[in-house]
Formats: C-alpha cells, structure tokens, sequence
C-alpha cells in the first residue's frame, strides 16, 4: 500500500467532505424544489410541472446521503457514534420529514380532490424545508462544539439537549442552508421550465442568492466572536485512534487560524462570493445550465469553508475539550480505510457517471403541455 495511516486518514476526510458536496448538489436543488413548490406553482398544472422536474431523479440522488452516512460509520465510527446519539431526535425528525417525499411523489396525484393534493404538498414542502434546516443547525453546533465526553472505558454520553441545538448561531447556519437550497432549486426550475413559473424561477434565484452571500458573510463575521478549538499537544498523525490523548483548548477566533496559517485558503470562501455573483448574473441572461455550475460551485464552497476552519476537528466537544474527535484520532483501523478506499475507487467512479447519464439523458424541459399529453405518468 503506498499510502501510511495519516495520508489514509487525509483521503477519507476528503472524500466524506466530497461526498457531502455530492450530496448538497444533487439532493440540495431536489430539496429546494420541494420547498419552493408552494409558491412558484399557482395551479395544480404547474404544481405537477414542478414536481415532474425532480420526479425522475430524487431517488438516485439520495444515493450520496446514504453512502455519506456509510462513509462516516466505517471510516469514522467514534464520529458516527456521538453524531447520532447527540443529534438523535434532531436525526429522528429529518427522517420523519425525509419520509414526506416518497409518499408525497406517490399519492399526491391519485385523488382529483384539490384539498388532497394540497395536502400532499404541503407535505413535500416539510420533507424539503425541514431537512435544509437541521442539515445547517448541525454544521452550526460542530462550530459551536457539540456536549459530549468519553469516559475511560471509551463510553461517549451526551450532556446536551434538543432544544440547546437551536442557539443563534446554528439557527443562522441553518437558514443558510435553506436559502442556498431554494437558490440551488430555483437555478433548476429555471433550467427544467418555461413561461411563467420559469420567471419566477429567476426572481427566486436572485433573492436567494443574495440572501446566501448576505447570511455567509454574517456567519463569517460572527464565527470570529465564538470559541474555536486549537490541538495544543503533540499531534501524533499515524497513532491508533484514542481521542483522549491530546490536550485541546478554545478561544475566541481560533476557527480563523487555519486561514493565517495558510492565506491561500482564503480563496475558498471568496469564491463563494465569486459563484453566487455569477449565479444571479448567468440566470438574468438566460444561461440557467452555466447557473446551475456556478450555484453548485457556491454550495460546495460554502461547505468546504466550514471543513477548512473545523480542520482537523471532526466533532468538537464543548463538554470535556481533550474528547474532541479529529482526523489524526477518532478513524478506524488503518486496514479498514485501506480496504475502503479500493472500494471506493471502484465504485464512486460508477455512482458519478450514472448520476451523469441520467441527468444527460434526462435534460429536456417539462411544459404544461407535457403534463396533458402524459397525464398518465404525471405526479
């Protein structure tokens, strides 16, 4: 094997950032659609374009949520661990609300009654809205630092509860979230529709937009005003896994020092200024296909900037600072990661060339007219 234990380490913590991204692209506009659906769609005609538009791709876009969690489980088990013992209910609820979707899809078209539908639509408005949210509040608490420990038999417990998740910050966070989805879901409306709701399609990306760098910025400023967390023992890169071997404190503005240490990384926030810029201006001039490339290059940004400034945190704890979990502490074996990454070389290359064929092949825009002619097969 040419790679030792830290560079394995390193490949992993990419790639789960890699597949969170891959996730935030394609399931993300699935999600900013369902939530946009309630407002761009003034009929049940277009209501049924709007879901039409997503209908044929949302199941194999959930591919990257699952694997992200299964990458977390084999590669990172202490991390998966206190993630969903702390998040549980905050999990629970996402799960409740992710299972809005399929049925949503499902049964919304099979009565006529208007007061049914709506029902159903309202539904896949929560199974949208509801996990944008929770999926911002959470990256908000790991910058906040998350109320667990371990104890010396390695027993992690947590000491917070659900309604702690919900403190400003992480509330901040997860509006991003939902505003850069809806922007995301709009770019794809725009791209997939035509007349009417394809205008509306580029007020929302605007609005969005601009909302995202506006909320971004602030999350910026005030990440300069919370504790961040610094290793300040001697970091042991190729040890086994034991979180509590190192010393770790916390103080205002560390979650910058990656940032001083290397000026470069700079680039990576600024060019998500840069992408939803060039998102608002691609949609105004017609070019929703480039849009969606600029939208898709804001969302993976805006993630990877959280990753840079938690780096090498994975899961830092504001109960007991020495259990934080990090990428040199809290991996599986080296075996482990080994035997997953020649799985992974295999088939992750096989996920993003069908996840690139099926959009492909499944490019063309959804009319009214479409709807009418295969009613049949319409949501």
């Amino acid at each position: 094997m040419i790679f030792d234990y830290e560079t394995l380490r390193l490949i992993w913590w990419a790639l789960l950032g890699a597949l969170l991204i891959g996730f935030a692209i394609t399931g993300g506009f699935d999600l900013g659609v369902a939530i946009l659906l309630p407002f761009l769609g003034k009929n049940d005609t277009e209501r049924r374009v709007i879901i039409n538009s997503v209908g044929a791709t949302w199941e194999g876009n959930q591919v990257w949520f699952v694997t992200a969690g299964g990458a977390l489980f084999a590669a990172w088990p202490m991390a998966y661990s206190v993630a969903f013992s702390g998040f549980y209910f905050a999990l629970l609820l996402t799960l409740f609300a992710l299972f809005m979707r399929p049925i949503g899809f499902d049964y919304r078209s099979k009565l006529p009654s208007q007061r049914w539908r709506s029902n159903w639509d309202i539904a896949l408005f929560v199974g949208g809205f509801v996990p944008a949210l929770i999926f911002g509040v959470a990256f908000g608490n790991l910058l906040k630092g998350v109320p667990f420990y371990f104890d010396e038999d390695m027993r992690s417990f947590y000491t917070g509860s659900f309604w702690a998740l919900l403190n400003p910050f992480s509330l901040l966070a997860g509006l991003l979230s939902v505003s850069m989805l809806i922007m995301h879901g709009a770019v794809f409306l725009q791209m997939k529709t035509v007349d009417a709701i394809n205008l509306r399609c580029k007020k929302m990306v605007t609005v969005f937009a601009l909302v995202t760098m506006v909320l971004f910025a602030l999350a910026g400023i005030w990440i300069a005003y919370i504790d961040g967390y610094q290793i300040t023992s001697e970091i042991l890169p190729n040890a086994a896994s034991n979180p509590l071997t190192k010393i770790v404190t916390k103080g205002l503005g560390l979650w910058l020092a990656n940032y001083a240490h290397c000026p470069v990384l700079w680039t990576v926030p600024t060019l998500a200024f840069i992408a939803g810029s060039a998102t608002v201006l691609l949609s105004k001039i017609e070019r929703p296909g480039l849009a969606f490339i600029s939208s898709s290059l804001t969302l993976a940004t805006v993630i990877l900037t959280a990753g840079v400034s938690l780096f090498p945190f994975l899961i830092p704890s504001s109960s007991v600072m020495n259990s934080s979990l990090t990428v040199w502490d809290a991996s599986s074996s080296m075996m482990t990661l080994k035997i997953m990454f020649w799985v992974t070389v295999v088939f992750l290359p096989i996920v993003i060339i069908y996840t690139s064929w099926v959009f492909r092949v499944l490019r063309g825009k959804i009319t009214q007219e479409h709807i009418h002619n295969n009613d049949h097969s319409a949501y």
